[in-house]
């Protein structure tokens, strides 16, 4: 309907369109940040049941973070899954033995090999709580995992510190927890706590991790070391590693993280 001139008034009053004024509420509604997805649990609470990479927002609109996310397909009722992945190891396509700079942005393919990067996984777990779940298989096909009701990354400002808690066992062995409170290190960024002058990183060329270093060694657990494309002991440590379940390096390995419900947080 266009304008209409009214002789009583002597004046024209102006009827305008809903569909002309559609475009102009949209811009101006303000996008509700409560509506934007934190994590891969409000992804399918959203409508997306599917595994395979989606755009999250851990703080805000601003920000937004591009994650693999692991729904649980394989459950007929997806009650396992929701969950985020921060990285994954296959098949060794991709080298993880990488300066410092490259694990605190992330790097690799989210539909295959990669690491999420430091910074992303800080900003998305400093605010909310979260669980960690390590799946690890071997070359004969034997699978477990390692569970840890609490987990987060602490700022670059503190090294990307580790804190991982209260381990469920899945069957791996908790192998983790001797990392707990270490800072991350690379071959470029010597961050770990060996006290004589070693360099974990530097010396063995592991890739880089919150390695811890001293008496008891470096490491119980190396998700991010050179693969191994063949079942075996890895003599010089640099596999990926989970030495509370095998001596032997893994064929595959993944993290993902997952927010404590409310049940949980209040057990």
């Amino acid at each position: 309907m266009g304008p209409e001139m009214t002789p009583e008034l002597g004046t024209m009053m102006v009827y305008w369109s809903p569909a002309l004024l559609l475009p102009l509420l949209v811009q101006s509604l303000p996008i509700n940040e409560q509506d934007l997805p934190i994590d891969c649990e409000d992804v399918f609470r959203n409508g997306s049941i599917h595994n395979g990479i989606y755009t999250i927002y851990p703080v805000g609109q601003e920000v937004p973070m591009e994650v693999y996310c692991d729904m649980g397909c394989t459950d007929n009722d997806n009650h396992q899954g929701h969950w985020t992945v921060i990285m994954r190891r296959l098949d060794g396509t991709v080298n993880f033995d990488r300066p410092y700079s490259h694990y605190e942005e992330g790097f690799g393919d989210k539909n295959g090999e990669f690491w999420l990067g430091l910074q992303n996984m800080h900003l998305l777990t400093y605010r909310t709580k979260y669980m960690l779940r390590v799946d690890m298989e071997d070359f004969e096909e034997g699978k477990v995992y390692a569970l840890y009701a609490i987990f987060f990354v602490e700022s670059e400002s503190d090294g990307y510190r580790l804190r991982v808690m209260d381990f469920k066992n899945g069957g791996a062995g908790d192998s983790l927890g001797f990392h707990n409170g270490q800072r991350f290190s690379t071959f470029d960024r010597d961050q770990d706590s060996w006290l004589w002058g070693g360099h974990c990183n530097k010396d063995h060329r592991y890739g880089g991790f919150w390695f811890n270093g001293g008496r008891w060694g470096c490491m119980h657990a190396n998700t991010n070391g050179r693969y191994q494309w063949k079942n075996g002991r890895s003599i010089d440590g640099s596999g990926l590693i989970w030495q509370k379940w095998t001596p032997n390096s893994l064929k595959a390995i993944s993290m993902k993280v997952k927010r404590l419900s409310l049940d949980e947080l209040t057990s």
